[in-house]
């Protein structure tokens, strides 16, 4: 089974009635994409491109409709590569988002999968604001048998990334992951904290490898398109860790973030367990759910 078939609640139903491809069908899938959260505009254009396929090729039978919307999709959705960079030893990779959206557990999870992979991780607690998140963190750093460089509480962000950044240096690690307080996309002085922490990589290791991933929660649907938006100018993103894919019935937002913003998903959530968070793959994922 592929990692995508847990996605049970979120397969879109676009076909059960379909008897042809006309004007009544293109209008109820373009409302059925709206309300599975593709946005208005990917909605409209994913419809318009469909509807030009059936007719220049004269598709008729409904397996042939379905396997053009997943082209369609899947390509609106493959917007960069969403492979990690991890090319640098080490790689540093930065974990951000607003607050709930399992930004720690997505961090635990990637470092179980790095291990498994023979990576030496490191965990960087740099989540000096939330009460006991570097305790969190810990607990995963000893699930995933990764290290950890943590502070006390309330201790300088930029201080913990920078005793992890020479902890690596000196332990021969090949990626450091970093967990960052969670953020509201709205407050400038937290995003001058990010660019603050960016600057330490900089001057520390200037080579380094480097991805920005924003976490998002699949189930806050539109708004999470609205913050990725505004992360996106502040922050420099790289790229996407969707979670809680597997709880959501509206599965569309993969597409509208990669189609309008141009940022790739690169991980997914799909899962509670310690092996529930992967590499994202739009051709499986769109064939999961259409």
């Amino acid at each position: 089974m592929g990692f995508f078939d847990k996605l049970k609640k979120i397969t879109l139903d676009l076909f059960s009635g379909f008897t042809e491809a006309d004007e009544a069908f293109f209008e109820e899938l373009e409302e059925t994409l709206i309300l599975a959260d593709l946005g208005m505009d990917t909605a409209v254009e994913a419809v318009e491109q469909l509807r030009s396929r059936v007719r220049k090729e004269k598709l008729r039978d409904q397996e042939e409709v379905r396997a053009a919307l997943r082209d369609i999709l899947a390509e609106m959705i493959s917007v960069q590569d969403t492979a990690l960079d991890l090319s640098t030893r080490p790689s540093v990779v930065l974990f951000i988002g607003v607050n709930g959206v399992g930004k720690t557990t997505s961090i635990g999870k990637l470092a179980h999968q790095l291990k498994g992979e023979g990576q030496r991780v490191l965990l960087c607690a740099a989540d000096t604001f939330r009460a006991a998140a570097a305790d969190q963190l810990a607990i995963w750093a000893e699930r995933a048998g990764c290290e950890i460089v943590r502070q006390h509480e309330g201790a300088d962000p930029g201080a913990v990334l920078f005793d992890a950044l020479q902890a690596a240096k000196a332990r021969g690690v090949d990626v450091v992951l970093c967990d960052t307080a969670g953020r509201l996309h709205n407050k400038a002085n937290l995003m001058a904290e990010l660019s603050k922490l960016s600057k330490i990589i900089d001057r520390e290791y200037p080579g380094a490898a480097r991805e920005t991933l924003l976490v998002l929660d699949a189930t806050t649907g539109q708004n999470g398109l609205v913050q990725a938006r505004q992360f996106k100018e502040a922050a420099g993103l790289t790229g996407i860790v969707l979670t809680k894919l597997d709880g959501t019935a509206k599965g569309g937002i993969v597409v509208a973030i990669a189609k309008e913003l141009g940022v790739p998903v690169k991980l997914a959530g799909v899962g509670e367990g310690i092996g529930d968070l992967r590499p994202f793959d739009a051709k499986e994922y769109v064939e999961a759910i259409i």
